[in-house]
């Protein structure tokens, strides 16, 4: 078969000398690597490069960061360290580095005299389209820089953002920001989230940044190289679009970071009304607090705000008219101020109540209590007493079993010693005493009879016992008549009656029988005041319930081909081609991050059972299809749960069921999974290495990137036929073709190695 290739363009090119069988994209200047570099460098803790930053604070701002901090070569290392993926074992040298890629000294230096040259540095991805965009990637020693650069601003600004700032910080992530919602929120009225065209940041936009940026840094080098980054295209932030925060080429490891900074004006902004509004409610001492709550329900004006990167999301407790002037307010602000376009069609007010909205890819709306803490129905508290019942029955049966293995045991001992005591003519004698012994182990069952007996015996046996022995104990009780008792000594009639009393005190079933009363009582007026409290939640407080959109679930599954338009599942032909644990780890990469997407939402159940039951046997069915089998023969192969050489790829239907809301992370979002195939090509690449970040493994394989859009022939903005809020890998990467190793071929099918972990510089393009 006869390979034509080609090679993308690409600035100012520096073009090794390769195999006339395939190219390779590269614009690396030629390796000067200094071998007379005899200091190594070493990698920089967090506590060392933040003093390293707040070495440079002075007169209320931080001077010189690009020289000072990011021209180092320990930073430029540390960021190197940053770009490779948590799970590789070795971290790349200084010495290892300057040896197969670049010379961190050298860089230092071109940074240090502000020569590094930024334009020939960037790749551009031609579309295969005609009206298609281009698209302009970094290459290795570009991403090192910027991703120095973000570490930097990341300790100037991370700690001054405001809370309710999510996304691209540290522990401030997707579900962050739901459990937010979901524990802080109270009684919402009404509600907005503010959405904004699609259009990318312009000259005014990147001017605006730097002066925000200008308040807490003074660096000329910094705003210089900010401003090349964003004139060569290779750093570009679209508000409105639906790729921010997803783990997609297009997105610049800056965007995140910039985005909140920009929008730092407008957190400072909200927070002011939230404090006003805080302050304008009357403020109560402790007895007025007690008289309101004991005769009538205070709801003060509360405001909530939170913004994930550009999706902002405003609730309120107050009036329609108050919510309104708040709308009005901040779209002024964010048109006027910071210079965006609002959506006023799609920036709406809705009811809390009586609405859903959507942010960050989940249903949010306002219910009672009772809805996402519903209380036991008969049936179940029928279930429940049942297990307990048979729980007792149970134990009762061990119990017993126990006690009637114990008496064969000891008749069996008691057998053995008198068998040897009849056959003994002077005594019974043995080598080995086991007098002590049989005597210990029946006292320690004893011991354990007697206590399993008290701990065990019921309410209604006590009673009885009880009365038996009230009723022996002062039954005949002779010493109560008159001319008796002045016959006996004084000592022995104040005794009697001292028992007599005593007697009466803890064995009188009467008194019994009104301790039970009592306790029955109490407990039916607990079960009245649960019931009031709850009914009373019901009709006076809201809480925000957090739901999966399963319209929107159910439109990929099938617009991705898991399911066929009866809702059955179906096999996805064009996965035949990979083998059979690829086939199960790319449909693991789905499942798994679903799963973990959606995990804190209150209709998790149906997500799982969508996992579990449409993503389980499409991968089933597809392996059929490949093997030419039924689907019962490739489940006796492959189990149910879909094993491979003893080896769970795809989640079993236990770990499913254990999912639940424990141990929440912020998950990466499953549309860079969903949206990618990369099938292997028979030719082998043999000068080239992994297109990993500093990947040192030689098991080379090379794959091709089939983009979903391309291969159904869709407009992703189309939302008549594309799935809203459904991101897309950039189209110029359809068909280009990525040399891989094993391992992070494995992490690209599963979805945990993106393609923001990829160095572009070695994509090839094979036809």
């Amino acid at each position: 078969m006869l390979l034509i290739l080609r090679r993308a363009t690409a600035k100012k090119a520096w073009l090794p000398i390769v195999s006339p069988h395939f190219r390779f994209f590269s614009n690396l200047a030629p390796i000067s690597f200094d071998f007379r570099e005899s200091i190594s460098v070493q990698t920089l803790t967090k506590s060392e490069l933040e003093s390293l930053v707040h070495a440079q604070y002075n007169q209320g701002k931080y001077h010189n960061l690009v020289l000072n901090v990011v021209a180092s070569p320990s930073v430029l290392l540390s960021a190197c360290h940053r770009l490779c993926r948590p799970e590789s074992t070795d971290s790349p040298t200084s010495d290892w580095i300057s040896t197969h890629f670049f010379s961190l000294s050298e860089m230092s230096a071109q940074i240090t005299e502000n020569r590094f040259d930024i334009e020939s540095s960037c790749i551009t991805m031609h579309s295969s389209s005609r009206k298609g965009e281009s698209l302009v990637l970094p290459n290795l020693r570009l991403k090192v820089l910027i991703e120095a650069i973000r570490m930097v601003l990341e300790i100037v600004y991370d700690n001054r953002f405001a809370t309710f700032s999510y996304g691209g910080r540290v522990g401030m992530g997707r579900h962050t920001a739901i459990r937010y919602l979901k524990n802080s929120v109270e009684d919402p009225n009404w509600w907005f989230n503010v959405s904004f065209d699609r259009r990318t940041f312009k000259d005014n936009h990147v001017d605006k940044l730097c002066s925000i940026i200008q308040q807490r840094i003074k660096d000329g080098i910094l705003f210089d190289v900010l401003r090349r980054l964003f004139k060569a295209e290779v750093l570009k932030i679209e508000l409105g679009g639906c790729y921010l925060g997803r783990g997609f080429p297009q997105e610049c490891g800056l965007s995140s970071i910039l985005i909140n900074i920009y929008f730092d004006l407008f957190d400072k902004l909200i927070h002011e009304v939230r404090l006003d509004a805080s302050n304008s409610n009357p403020k109560l001492d402790q007895s007025e607090a007690n008289v309101w709550s004991d005769n009538l329900f205070f709801k003060p004006l509360k405001i909530y705000a939170v913004r994930y990167l550009d999706e902002i999301l405003v609730i309120t407790s107050g009036t329609k008219m108050l919510t309104m002037d708040l709308k009005n307010m901040v779209t002024k602000f964010l048109e006027i101020d910071l210079e965006l376009k609002v959506d006023t069609v799609k920036t709406a007010i809705h009811s809390a109540i009586t609405e859903k909205i959507d942010f960050i890819g989940m249903e949010l709306q306002a219910v009672p209590p009772s809805v996402l803490r519903p209380p036991m129905s008969e049936k179940a508290i029928r279930a429940r007493k049942k297990y307990l019942r048979q729980k007792e029955v149970k134990a009762l049966e061990l119990r017993n079993a126990r006690e009637r293995n114990r008496k064969k045991l000891g008749m069996k001992i008691f057998s053995h010693v008198f068998k040897k005591l009849k056959k003994s003519s002077n005594g019974f004698k043995i080598d080995f005493p086991i007098e002590n012994e049989v005597s210990e182990i029946f006292k320690k069952w004893a011991d354990e009879v007697v206590r399993d007996f008290l701990e065990n015996l019921k309410e209604e046996d006590e009673e009885n016992e009880r009365e038996n022995w009230h009723r022996q104990l002062t039954g005949g009780d002779f010493l109560h008549l008159k001319h008796i008792r002045d016959k006996l000594p004084t000592e022995l009639v104040d005794s009697y009656d001292k028992f007599q009393t005593q007697v009466d005190k803890y064995l009188d079933p009467t008194k019994a029988m009104k301790v039970l009363e009592n306790e029955r009582k109490r407990v039916e007026e607990e079960e009245e005041q649960v019931y009031a409290n709850r009914t009373i939640e019901d009709l006076t407080k809201l809480c925000m319930k957090v739901s999966a959109p399963m319209e929107l679930l159910k439109k990929s599954v099938k617009l991705v081909g898991f399911t066929n338009h009866m809702g059955r599942p179906r096999p996805i032909s064009s996965l035949v081609v990979l083998e059979d644990v690829d086939i199960i780890k790319w449909f693991e990469g789905i499942g798994r991050r679903w799963l973990d997407y959606f995990r804190c939402c209150h209709n998790f159940r149906t997500v799982k059972t969508i996992v579990s039951y449409h993503l389980r046997f499409s991968c089933i069915l597809t392996l059929a299809e490949k093997h030419e089998a039924t689907k019962n023969e490739t489940i006796r192969h492959f189990t149910k749960d879909l094993m491979i050489d003893d080896v769970f790829h795809f989640p079993s239907e236990r770990e499913i069921k254990m999912m639940g809301a424990g141990n929440l992370s912020d998950p990466k979002p499953v549309d860079g999974t969903i949206t990618l195939r990369a099938v292997r090509l028979a030719y082998e690449p043999s000068s080239s290495g992994c297109a990993a970040h500093f990947c040192e493994r030689t098991d080379i394989g090379l794959y091709r990137l089939w983009l979903l859009q391309k291969e159904l022939n869709l407009n992703p903005w189309d939302e008549s036929k594309w799935v809203k809020g459904m991101g897309v890998i950039h189209e110029s990467l359809n068909q280009k073709c990525l040399p891989l190793c094993c391992q992070h071929k494995s992490l690209l099918y599963k979805g945990l190695f993106t393609l923001q972990d990829v160095d572009f510089t070695a994509l090839v393009v094979v036809e």
